[in-house]
C-alpha cells in the first residue's frame, strides 16, 4: 500500500494489555517500521510515548465510538491493532473502517457473538477491498488455533481427523476478559442469534469436506493424566473455521476442547463455579456486582506476571497415527497475549503468508510463518508424540 504513511496504528495503546503490546513493538518491531500510537486522550499518549522513550513515534488522538475518525485513521495505515474492549460494545466502527479502507486489522477479542456479527455485516466488503480482519489473536485464540495446525501438518490430508485441546494456565485472567466473558454469558441467546444468522450466510467447505466442534462431556484423560472440562470458550470455533479453511485438515474434521485438571475435586469445583458465574450473569444486579469487582484496564505487576504459565496440548488422530503437540509459554492473559498480538501484526505486514481477505483466522491468514515467530518470541511449539 504505497500511499499510506503508516504500517501499523495500535489503538487503546494507554489501556493495560495496550501498554504492554506498545512495550513489546518498542523493543521488538524493526527501526524501518512506521507505527503510531492511538487512544482519546492526548496526555496519557504522550505518557506512553515518553515511557517508551520515542519522542519521533506519532499519536493520534481518536475515540472507539467516532467512525469518521477511525475511517481516517484506517486510510492513513496498512495494519490497525485494537485492545479496546469488551468488543462487543466498542468494536463494531473500527472493524467497519478497515474493512472499507482494505486496511488490516487484529484484535484480542474472545466474544463469539461479536465475531460472527463481524463476519456477517463486513466480510464481503473486506473481501471486496482485500482487507485481512483477524480476530483472537491473543491468548484466545493462537495457542489452540496453531497448536492444532502444528499437530495437523504432521498428519495425512486425505483421512478424518480428530483432536482435542486442553489447556492449563496460571496467573491472573485480565479484567478486559473477565468482562467480556460476563458479557457473553448474559447475551446467550443474542449469541445463538448471531451464530444462526452467521451460518446462513458462511458458505460450506469446498469439496464436500466438513469441519466441526464438537461438544463432549467431563472425563477422565489417559494419555494426559488429567479430568478434562468442556470449556465453552470461543477457541473451538476458532479451531473449527481454521479447519473448514484449509484442505490440510481432511476431508471430516472434528475438534473438542477442555480445560484440565489433576484431581476430580478441583475438576468439579471449576464447573461449579462456572456454573454460578454463568447464573450470576442473567441477573443485571448480580451481573453489576461481578464487574465491580474486576476492573478493565488493570493487571498484575511485572514479578506476579513473572511467574504465572500456560501450556495447550493438542491430542490429533488421522487412522492408526496420533500426534501430540504442546504449546508453552509464559503469562497467558497479559505478556504472552500482548506479544502474540504484536507478532501477529508483524507477521501479516512482514512476512510471506498466503493471500486471503475477509474475516480470516490466524491459522488461515498466517499459519506457520507466525508460529515460526512465536517460537523465536519464547513461545514453545513442540511434538510430544
Amino acid at each position: 500500500m504505497p500511499d499510506r504513511d503508516l504500517d501499523l496504528v495500535l489503538l487503546g495503546a494507554t489501556g493495560f494489555t495496550g501498554g504492554l503490546t506498545a512495550d513489546y513493538l518498542a523493543a521488538n518491531a524493526p527501526d524501518d517500521l512506521r507505527w503510531a500510537l492511538a487512544g482519546r486522550s492526548d496526555d496519557k499518549l504522550a505518557a506512553v510515548r515518553d515511557r517508551l522513550g520515542l519522542p519521533d513515534l506519532e499519536l493520534v488522538v481518536v475515540d472507539s465510538s467516532d467512525p469518521a475518525g477511525l475511517a481516517a485513521m484506517a486510510a492513513r495505515t496498512r495494519l490497525v491493532v485494537t485492545t479496546v474492549g469488551p468488543y462487543q460494545a466498542y468494536g463494531e466502527p473500527l472493524v467497519a473502517a478497515c474493512a472499507a479502507a482494505g486496511t488490516d486489522y487484529c484484535d484480542l477479542t474472545g466474544e463469539p457473538e461479536f465475531v460472527d456479527r463481524m463476519y456477517v455485516a463486513h466480510h464481503d466488503t473486506a473481501v471486496a477491498s482485500g482487507a485481512r480482519l483477524v480476530h483472537c489473536c491473543g491468548f484466545d485464540s493462537i495457542p489452540h488455533d496453531l497448536g492444532v495446525l502444528h499437530a495437523v501438518d504432521r498428519l495425512p490430508d486425505d483421512q478424518p481427523i480428530t483432536a482435542y485441546g486442553v489447556v492449563r494456565a496460571s496467573g491472573t485472567f485480565s479484567g478486559g476478559t473477565f468482562h467480556s466473558a460476563v458479557g457473553a454469558f448474559s447475551r446467550a441467546n443474542e449469541m445463538r442469534k448471531a451464530h444462526a444468522e452467521r451460518r446462513r450466510a458462511e458458505p460450506r467447505p469446498e469439496g464436500g469436506r466438513r469441519s466441526r466442534a464438537v461438544g463432549t462431556r467431563p472425563r477422565r484423560d489417559s494419555r494426559l493424566g488429567y479430568w478434562l472440562l468442556p470449556l465453552p470458550t470461543i477457541d473451538p470455533m476458532v479451531v473449527a473455521r481454521s479447519g473448514a479453511a484449509l484442505a490440510s485438515y481432511g476431508p471430516d474434521f472434528r475438534y473438542s476442547h477442555y480445560a484440565g485438571t489433576r484431581t476430580l475435586p478441583f475438576a468439579v469445583g471449576g464447573l461449579v463455579g462456572a456454573g454460578a458465574v454463568g447464573l450470576a450473569a442473567q441477573v443485571p444486579l448480580t451481573r453489576r456486582a461481578m464487574l465491580s469487582l474486576v476492573k478493565q484496564g488493570d493487571g498484575p505487576d511485572e514479578e506476579r506476571r513473572a511467574r504465572s504459565r500456560f501450556s495447550v496440548d493438542v491430542v490429533a488422530t488421522a487412522g492408526d497415527r496420533t500426534v501430540h503437540t504442546r504449546v508453552t509459554g509464559g503469562d497467558p492473559g497479559y505478556t504472552e497475549t500482548a506479544k502474540m498480538l504484536a507478532e501477529s501484526a508483524l507477521c501479516l505486514l512482514r512476512d510471506d503468508v498466503p493471500v486471503t481477505s475477509g474475516q480470516v483466522t490466524t491459522a488461515q491468514a498466517m499459519g506457520r510463518p507466525l508460529i515460526d515467530r512465536l517460537e523465536a518470541a519464547g513461545i514453545a511449539f513442540r511434538t510430544v508424540v
